[in-house]
């Protein structure tokens, strides 16, 4: 269990949003941090409001287990991407 002092001395130096409300915004922050994407926060907020938490989860973790890429961003999305198309053919096979 680590000291609230430790906690805020780690995320002092961290450049993020101060006007996080909601919790789909919070996590949109949270992804954009583990993909060491800062440029895109918005974009991160946009997919964590509009999509399935579960389906950005599995892309995360997908994406840390990939420790070989350039761009984490990258391969984030083109699992976000094929894992859509996943879901939009299981869904035509069970209708």
């Amino acid at each position: 269990m680590k000291h609230i002092g430790d906690v805020l001395e780690i995320t002092r130096g961290i450049k993020r949003p101060k006007n996080l409300a909601t919790e789909f915004q919070q996590f949109g922050v949270y992804l954009s941090e583990q993909l060491e994407d800062l440029k895109h926060i918005s974009l991160y907020v946009k997919l964590a409001k509009t999509l399935d938490r579960g389906v950005l989860e599995e892309a995360l973790a997908y994406t840390k287990g990939y420790t070989t890429a350039k761009s984490k961003a990258k391969v984030f999305m083109w699992r976000l991407t094929t894992l859509k198309k996943l879901n939009k053919e299981t869904l035509k096979t069970s209708v």
